[in-house]
């Protein structure tokens, strides 16, 4: 039997259906009203139990009493492309989420779409058709000879059914994505972070090819004492100014290279000795920040370097005009070899000189252009680039003994699987763990 429930002037109604306790809000109604709605309820559910009727395919026995056991009639839903749903998609996550995160997201959606069709209707998407993208995506070639990872193809219907989800709740599309069953081939771990000197010996060791050496290197971090030797190549050889403090800056705090192109001068406490590091992803949906502590190192490197920094809020920043610059340089106008004039004259007439503007931030595009040109024929040029600062950071922590917990404070979010990379450089952390069950 239904039973009311009176509470801050509104109505409850209560029913036990299949040995469950259900209920649902009537709202600020009048007692003869919810009196009435409950002996409605009563009478569906004995119908229910005579099997005078049955709840209709996708409604649940809430929905069915709450509506005089017919289905909602809900609008139609218009027409949703799979290029729609993407374009509306990005639009309204672009703000909140990291460049390159919205370049990746864009990539997948092209691959999707160069797949499906730019005109597909989402709605109508099935198992089938992620399968057929999957296989299908299995025999493109990858980067540098190799076959086409499934984890890159993973994160591609991961960001379809990110989409998908989103949309659901916009309305735009019904249900919920149709990838139960969806297989992919088994994926190959990546290695432990190991040191130069033992990726060498592994070289050394076997018939390796180039993209299992380039693997390798991949998986490389540096020692304390060859990041010092990097630092010190990177200071003697850096074209630009704001490059060897903003590499200190990377190898002494962990940070990743986003997060070092927006940190400001206020973020740097030299009298507390730390810096803030702001973030976009450890929480979904909110920025957050974390504290690191700096070295005395990072701090000569910092003071040396705002001796001579350019001026604006954000701690490196590229100089107003940079010579050979596309976007910098003191001239604009300038045509490629393709579309410029053979005539000397004619040339010089679109060149103008650029209007002049403050020192910037640097762009991700400069950073790694930068930190490039800077390693190339050294014996750092095997780096793959500013993300290898973090694991180093990471990874000298680690052989040091540093509890996990702090570094993991320091440098920030890490996944599950990154921290098992790591955890064979806990060695006194293992020891200490091991020595508390055998003694």
């Amino acid at each position: 039997m239904a039973g009311l429930q009176h509470r801050n002037g509104s109505y409850r109604v209560l029913f036990r259906y299949h040995g469950k306790q259900h209920a649902f809000t009537l709202g600020e109604v009048s007692q003869d009203e919810a009196e009435t709605k409950a002996a409605q309820v009563d009478y569906l559910l004995m119908r229910l139990q005579q099997r005078l009727a049955s709840i209709p395919a996708g409604m649940t026995i809430l929905d069915y009493v709450q509506f005089d056991g017919r289905p909602e009639e809900t609008p139609v839903a218009e027409k949703v492309t799979l290029g729609t749903l993407r374009d509306r998609y990005i639009a309204t996550h672009e703000s909140s989420l990291e460049a390159t995160t919205v370049k990746g997201i864009r990539s997948h959606f092209k691959h999707l779409v160069t797949a499906l069709g730019e005109q597909f209707p989402i709605a109508e998407l099935s198992l089938a058709d992620l399968q057929g993208y999957v296989d299908r995506r299995l025999k493109a070639a990858g980067r540098k000879g190799r076959k086409l990872s499934p984890a890159t193809i993973q994160k591609e219907i991961i960001s379809l059914r990110t989409a998908w989800n989103w949309g659901s709740k916009m309305k735009l599309v019904v249900g919920r994505f149709p990838n139960h069953g969806l297989r992919y081939p088994k994926t190959v771990e990546k290695p432990p972070f190991m040191t130069r000197e033992e990726i060498e010996r592994r070289i050394a060791a076997g018939n390796l090819t180039k993209v299992q050496i380039s693997d390798l290197y991949d998986s490389m971090y540096l020692t304390v004492t060859e990041l010092d030797e990097m630092l010190q190549h990177v200071k003697i050889s850096a074209s630009r100014p704001f490059l060897y403090p903003m590499v200190c800056f990377a190898a002494h705090t962990g940070a990743r290279r986003s997060e070092i192109i927006r940190t400001q001068l206020t973020d740097v406490d030299f009298k507390g000795r730390v810096v803030t590091i702001h973030e976009k992803k450890r929480v979904r949906g909110k920025a957050t920040t974390r504290r690191v502590p700096m070295s005395p190192f990072l701090i000569g490197a910092l003071e040396d370097w705002l001796k001579v920094h350019p001026g604006g809020p954000y701690l490196f920043v590229q100089q107003a005009i940079v010579e050979r610059s596309r976007t910098r340089s003191p001239t604009t106008g300038h045509k490629g070899q393709k579309t410029r004039s053979k005539s000397p004259t004619e040339r010089a007439a679109n060149v103008k000189v650029r209007q002049s503007h403050p020192a910037g931030p640097i762009t991700p595009t400069e950073a790694h252009d930068h930190l490039r040109r800077t390693l190339a024929e050294s014996k750092w040029s095997v780096l793959k680039g500013w993300h290898v600062c973090r694991h180093s950071f990471v990874s000298a922590c680690a052989s040091k003994g540093v509890d996990q917990r702090l570094v993991e404070s320091w440098a920030g979010h890490m996944s599950a699987e990154m921290s098992r990379r790591y955890s064979h450089l806990y060695p006194s952390t293992q020891q200490a763990a091991i020595a508390t069950v055998f003694g």
